[in-house]
């Protein structure tokens, strides 16, 4: 998920599946998750017009079929509690990041005619896998995404650059620092040094990024030289001299990261209980100056640069409507995966201990991935991060390979699925909305399990084997 979207769920480490009795429930729990996201994989596929008018019906469903059973099996105060914890400490704040840094980003307009060659995207690319450790995957996305898909607007073959885009600059790019993505900041509100992961992650990050990129050029190459002897398209986006505008909207961006190390650094003490719920207030401040920020920036930007960006509010809202339903969806199967060895996931937390009780570190690093390609990525890094025993100062020394396994698959991983990272079905919608024919969420596991878990798999190797 993106800079920050951690806000309240990192502010307050319990979850809402505390409320629930974990080790008590089956997979069968499991179900509404599964059957979400198999409609989220195949409806905009198999029942495509059906899909794009009622997506958001079907989502609630998915959504009711989780909070109605658990309120008859386990009371209405327990269930209310759980949704209302996922929904106000977690949804809310991830929403109003995600909106704050959508709204913002599209008022900065890079404008001219950016020709979309082999160099100049692998170029584009570097740099916002940088810029992600600095204002998160989610910002880093937001702003370059547009400037990317115009770059491309007229080659055949397209997607592949967003499909790389969402690898590196939505996930990989964040691992450097708590900045980056969510569950390194969860890691740094729990003790882990702020320059830990950038000193531990670097040589993996610079390994795994760079393979990723250099396949990039490979193929992007082959590509770009196959569509010189087809049809040429005419190219939407006129020649003109590449400038960028809406810079007011800078400050903005650096705004909303300050309010997310404020409310991390500053703690009054004052919260607010609404149904069992404690809202703190430094959450709640936080949470106004970044929606004050957004419409501060629609205000500010003139409309001209949004037009020229194709901004709407069609992506957001899909992004919206869908993750409530995932945040709902996901409380059970967080509360059993919190159980540890009590729960029903219990065959797969006994795969991270050796027989002698030590860490098993690569398999940290894979189950903490494979699990943050399907859930809420900082839940998950927060669970590993108790189950390696949960003192910051033994992990960072003793145990630094457990913990750069934790948080390496918890950032790396996430970009196997469209819902592995908050950025990667922003990135997903935008380009479906502007014309990129993206693959499916079974099509593009397809190209991250073709590109990412071979290198994944080295990396496991050479780091934590």
């Amino acid at each position: 998920m993106a800079v920050l979207a951690l806000g309240g769920l990192a502010a307050s480490p319990a979850f809402a599946a505390e409320a629930l009795p974990g080790a008590h429930m089956s997979l069968w729990w499991a179900l509404p998750f599964a059957g979400l996201l198999l409609c989220i994989a195949t409806g905009p596929l198999l029942f495509h017009h059906f899909w794009e008018h009622h997506y958001g019906k079907i989502a609630a469903v998915w959504a009711g079929l989780v909070i109605v059973p658990l309120a008859a099996f386990y009371g209405l105060a327990a269930a209310s509690e759980a949704v209302l914890h996922a929904m106000l400490l977690e949804y809310m704040s991830f929403i109003i990041l995600l909106f704050a840094l959508f709204t913002i980003s599209g008022g900065i307009l890079v404008s001219g005619n950016i020709h979309g060659t082999p160099l100049f995207n692998s170029g584009l690319l570097l740099i916002g896998a940088i810029l992600a450790s600095v204002i998160g995957t989610t910002g880093a996305s937001m702003i370059l995404i547009r400037p990317i898909i115009r770059a491309n607007d007229n080659r055949p073959f397209n997607a592949h650059v967003v499909v790389f885009f969402i690898f590196l600059v939505s996930n990989i790019g964040g691992s450097l620092t708590p900045l980056g993505d969510p569950p390194l900041f969860v890691g740094f509100l729990r003790g882990v040094d702020f320059f830990w992961t950038t000193v531990h992650l670097l040589p993996d990050t610079l390994l795994v990024g760079g393979l990723v990129l250099a396949i990039f050029f490979v193929l992007d190459t082959i590509l770009h030289r196959r569509e010189q002897g087809l049809p040429k398209i005419k190219d939407p986006t006129p020649d003109s001299k590449v400038r960028i505008l809406g810079l007011v909207n800078l400050p903005l961006l650096a705004g909303v990261i300050g309010a997310i190390l404020m409310s991390a650094a500053w703690k009054p003490g004052v919260e607010f209980t609404i149904q069992g719920v404690h809202v703190e207030l430094q959450n709640l401040v936080r949470d106004v100056i970044i929606l004050v920020l957004a419409f501060v920036s629609l205000v500010v930007s003139p409309k001209k640069y949004r037009s020229a960006n194709g901004f709407n509010w069609g992506p957001i809202l899909e992004v919206a409507k869908l993750f409530a339903a995932i945040f709902v969806c996901i409380v059970p199967v967080v509360a059993i995966l919190r159980a540890g060895m009590d729960g029903a996931l219990a065959p797969l937390v006994s795969l991270v201990t050796t027989a002698s009780g030590q860490p098993n570190d690569m398999a940290y690093f894979w189950m903490t991935g494979l699990l943050s390609s399907f859930l809420d990525n900082a839940p998950t890094y927060l669970v590993f991060f108790e189950l390696a025993g949960g003192n910051p100062q033994e992990l960072m020394t003793t145990f630094a390979t457990t913990l750069a396994a934790i948080s390496a698959g918890a950032v790396f991983m996430g970009a196997n699925t469209y819902i592995g990272n908050a950025p990667n079905f922003m990135v997903y919608a935008i380009a479906r909305n502007q014309g990129i024919r993206m693959p499916g969420f079974f099509g593009y596991m397809l190209w991250s399990g073709a590109v990412l878990l071979p290198i994944f798999a080295l990396s496991s190797v050479i780091f934590f084997g």
